[in-house]
């Protein structure tokens, strides 16, 4: 039931033929899994409540308390916090807020949220927090091939971002690590192509728009550039079959979705060899997946809101935090061998969500659409407008250099395809190559013109 927690030297790394980072602990058999929860669970609510001002006056007045949990479905007894509980306890109780459940003398790092959504938010950790950290990020890279003998280059912004400090766990496991960060495009493959870098985390965005640029600079990435491993986060790209078949034509390489939080840490799940669906990070955050407006759980393999609940990171636990992501999960064993909860997919978030003549889109339903089709570039925007008190779909796409054909079919065609996957027919704007601005970073695919739409 119990796992000792692995902090390894480079000399006890597995074996590179190793199948698991910690065999004992990735195959071991669902009820295990659920009994070494539990009882992470338990201490972890006991340290909250002893430690955070804030935890301890919530659940007061909620009327629950730590020893009424018994079971893994207890936790539906506690209140949720969200981002906004972040923002208003840290101005409550600066600079970290009052979730906070450790003396500051033992807290060692901090990330940031980008503040895109409000006051950026602090996320604090122990030593022993971001030791815990960097050895699931290691797992991690291990899961998805990365050994000693590669060349990472690490190109996930380090200013504060809770991706940056990831590179860790591959020079944990053995990697030669190259800290990149965000530099220019034209730099960062020169760096690539210089060190024979062997694998790159970046965004799916930025994935396809510097394979894009290095076509332009007349870099084959297949033939001049020795990467093999492209991991992605941030965007629901990654698990978008079309989306990452697109990317591995483009590099000649292997593409795995992971994904994290800001608020947690910095990569939570992420996928295997076998790459169905992203391996969840069991023995340090618990999720739930609930029904958005009546909180209650969703079967699995239904799609619903992600609720978070950490369980060892004791700077500031994360109790219930509603995470605004449209997720789903499967606790089928994997292929590879790992028997953890699989991530499916972040289909979106609510607050990217539209709802056009009730049903609900996602973008990333529409690139799921826009990538498969090879007369469009795969690159895409939704605009939504509200005409004669209804609400009004049009979807940008790209036509491909190659494409001979007319713009109207092309559009048709995308509009007909689109309609039979979501049940929505949009207008279709087909526009030149090159029209629609490339991301750096996180693309911003909806541009919403309606006024009042949340209210």
């Amino acid at each position: 039931m119990g796992h000792a927690d692995r902090h390894l030297s480079p000399s006890s790394v597995p074996a590179s033929d190793a199948p698991y980072w910690d065999a004992a602990l990735e195959t071991q058999s669902r009820a295990n899994w659920d009994a070494l929860k539990l009882d992470l669970l338990q201490r972890h609510l006991r340290h909250a409540y002893a430690g955070s001002p804030y935890y301890r006056a919530a659940w007061d007045a909620a009327g629950v308390h730590p020893d009424q949990v018994k079971s893994l479905d207890d936790i539906r007894r506690f209140p949720f916090i969200t981002k906004q509980t972040l923002r208003e306890r840290q101005l409550a109780a600066p600079p970290f807020g009052d979730l906070v459940a450790v003396p500051e003398r033992d807290i060692v790092y901090i990330s940031a949220s980008s503040g895109s959504t409000g006051i950026p938010t602090a996320s604090p950790f122990t030593a022993r927090d971001f030791d815990d950290w960097m050895d699931y990020e290691a797992r991690q890279f291990w899961s998805s091939g990365l050994r000693p003998e590669d060349r990472y280059c690490h190109s996930l912004n380090f200013s504060l971002f809770v991706g940056g400090p990831c590179v860790l766990g591959a020079q944990k496991l053995g990697a030669l690590s190259i800290h990149a960060g965000t530099v220019p495009s034209e730099r960062l493959l020169t760096i690539a192509r210089q060190f024979q870098a062997t694998a790159i985390w970046t965004t799916p965005s930025y994935a396809w728009y510097l394979g894009e640029t290095a076509k332009k600079e007349g870099i084959d990435p297949k033939k001049d550039l020795a990467i093999k491993r492209i991991f992605v986060a941030g965007e629901p790209g990654g698990s978008i079959p079309e989306t990452r078949n697109r990317i591995e034509e483009l590099w000649g390489a292997s593409v795995y979705d992971y994904y994290g939080l800001s608020d947690i840490f910095g990569s939570c799940a992420g996928m295997c060899e076998e790459k169905h669906g992203l391996h969840w990070a069991e023995d340090h955050i618990l999720a739930e997946v609930l029904d958005p407006e009546t909180g209650e759980p969703v079967a699995e393999g239904e799609r619903g809101e992600l609720v978070l609940t950490t369980l060892k990171k004791s700077a500031r636990p994360m109790v219930r935090f509603r995470s605004g992501d449209i997720v789903s999960f499967t606790s089928e064993p994997c292929a590879c061998g790992r028997t953890s909860q699989r991530l499916l997919g972040v289909h979106g978030r609510l607050d990217d969500m539209l709802i056009i003549k009730g049903v609900n889109l996602f973008p990333s339903d529409v690139e799921a659409v826009a990538r498969k089709d090879h007369d469009l570039t795969g690159e895409y925007k939704l605009v939504v407008e509200r005409i004669d008190h209804l609400d009004h779909l049009t979807v940008e796409v790209e036509r491909a250099a190659s494409y001979k054909g007319s713009d109207t079919n092309l559009a048709e065609r995308f509009a007909k395809h689109l309609k039979s996957v979501t049940g929505v027919l949009p207008a279709v704007t087909i526009l030149p190559p090159d029209t629609l601005p490339r991301a750096t970073h996180k693309a911003k695919r909806v541009e919403d013109r309606r006024s009042g739409v949340w209210a």
